[in-house]
């Protein structure tokens, strides 16, 4: 079995290992060499004999389990995996994730995770430095999702503390303003906390898919005359289609003016706070409640890397969340019991996230990952001019982060825009490259309509393991898979 001195043999050989990028990027290259291998799920769950049994098998059979799980899974550290906003995961990051599992600690109180406390303090002060924070609070959440959820439950506890205790039977009608380009976990946020998707109001956006500041004034102003409590804003720092960025500074004059909570989800974008060049994309965010931030995402740090940052000192996390649970948080406790970090979350096991940030962070320090952010975009640059050389490739418009969105126009619908049919057959011509692509295994990318827009491709270019090659590969594939539709 995979036991200790196993694992300490491993860590010491990805020790080795760690200057050593060239000979990891080869591998993935050798090993990965399709991004995936498509089965119908029928023939995948026969392949993989998922059955659970009351006897156990042979060493020889779990291992063939092992290989199968890895040969059928989709290789997310593939250079070609352009599908997801994950893609992936540094090598120090990973080293730190094994030492997290073997650890198996519960991150709670001092007592059982000394040094993980300590090291998520920290961690959270880096990220909150680069917000623009001296001071404030936050905690590691499993996902962007639930760091959103936080937000709005600490805005409306903020201002009716007594929810709490008395639930939500003496509150007014509460409602939350987002774009429609936000994520989808503000209206989920909304429906579990009992606000309600239908008081989730949406604000108008730019073309550029960025929220409009004039807007938010007058639906806030036209959900007080309507007898409703407007009480946060969720602005988003990179939207998930498009790419973009929200303008904080003036939705932040709208927030004070009307004494609202100002949450930016900045769970995709944040990463360009590490970025000299880049960084005006957040201006004003330091004006901000409170910032959600993914480094599982642009930092490749590896799933789950989570943060709810807030700008608050009053201890808002532990009194909106606290239990006081008194076999676990004992306040005669014989060190300092503020270190007992469990009670701001609404979980109680929590899973060690800040290492894995923290060892990267260590190893490459914050020149590094500026480096990483910027080569990103240096990518998308040169993604971009190669689609204007070709005349299949047509983008939504000039991207502002990492997303580039387009469509693909096959020869046979070039010069035939004018058709009533265009849009239908346009719309078509995704979804095919797309299962063409997953059953060859060459690539990944994905599509999505939006409004008005049928289906256009997203590709979202940020792995460091991507290179030019990839992505002369990436245009040449499309035009492969798309030219005889």
């Amino acid at each position: 079995g995979i036991t200790g001195p196993f694992f300490w043999s491993f860590l010491i050989f990805l020790k080795s290992q760690f200057c050593q990028i060239t000979v990891i990027t080869v591998i993935v290259h050798l090993l990965f060499l399709q991004v995936c291998e498509w089965k119908e799920p029928e023939e995948l769950t026969l392949l993989l004999d998922l059955e659970l049994r009351a006897t156990g098998e042979p060493q020889h059979k779990l291992l063939q389990r092992v290989k199968d799980v890895a040969k059928y899974s989709i290789k997310t550290s593939h250079p070609r995996f352009f599908n997801q906003q994950f893609a992936g995961v540094d090598y120090h990051s990973l080293a730190g994730r094994f030492l997290t599992e073997s650890l198996n600690t519960n991150l709670f109180t001092y007592e059982v995770a000394p040094v993980f406390v300590l090291m998520e303090t920290e961690v959270l002060r880096g990220l909150r430095q680069l917000v623009g924070w001296t001071e404030g609070d936050g905690i590691f959440c499993p996902g962007g999702s639930t760091s959103n959820m936080y937000a709005m439950n600490l805005a409306r506890y903020r201002l009716f503390p007594d929810v709490k205790s008395q639930g939500l039977w003496g509150l007014p009608r509460l409602t939350i303003f987002t774009s429609p380009e936000s994520h989808y976990s503000v209206k989920k946020g909304a429906a579990y906390l009992g606000i309600g998707t239908d008081n989730v109001i949406l604000v108008k956006v730019d073309d550029g898919g960025r929220m409009r500041p004039d807007d938010l004034d007058e639906k806030i102003k036209l959900a007080k005359s309507q007898g409703s409590v407007p009480f946060l804003v969720s602005c988003t720092s990179g939207t998930t289609v498009q790419g973009a960025f929200d303008p904080l500074d003036r939705i932040a004059d709208v927030c004070e003016k009307h004494e609202l909570w100002m949450h930016v989800d900045a769970a995709w974008g944040g990463s360009v706070l590490f970025s000299k060049q880049h960084r005006h994309l957040m201006k004003g965010v330091d004006r901000a409640n409170s910032v959600a931030w993914n480094p599982h995402k642009m930092l490749v740090a590896g799933l789950q890397c989570s943060a709810l940052l807030l700008k608050d000192t009053t201890n808002l996390l532990k009194q909106c969340h606290s239990a006081n649970a008194t076999y676990l948080f004992q306040q005669d406790k014989f060190y300092d019991v503020n270190l007992d970090v469990g009670d701001k979350s609404v979980q109680c096991s929590r899973k060690v996230d800040c290492l894995k940030l923290w060892l990267m962070w260590k190893a490459v320090g914050s020149d590094g990952l500026e480096e990483r952010v910027d080569k990103a975009f240096i990518h998308v640059r040169y993604l971009v001019e190669q689609m204007k050389k070709r005349e299949g490739f047509h983008l939504l418009g000039e991207p502002e982060f990492v997303n580039v969105c387009f469509w693909y126009i096959p020869p046979s619908l070039r010069g035939k825009e004018g058709k009533a049919d265009y849009q239908d057959r346009l719309a078509k011509v995704a979804p095919v490259i797309k299962e063409r692509m997953m059953k060859q295994g060459t690539m990944m990318v994905g599509y999505q309509p939006l409004g008005n827009r049928v289906n256009f491709f997203r590709v979202i270019v940020f792995s460091p393991l991507v290179s030019q090659r990839d992505l002369d590969f990436f245009l040449n594939e499309i035009e492969r898979l798309g030219n005889d539709l």
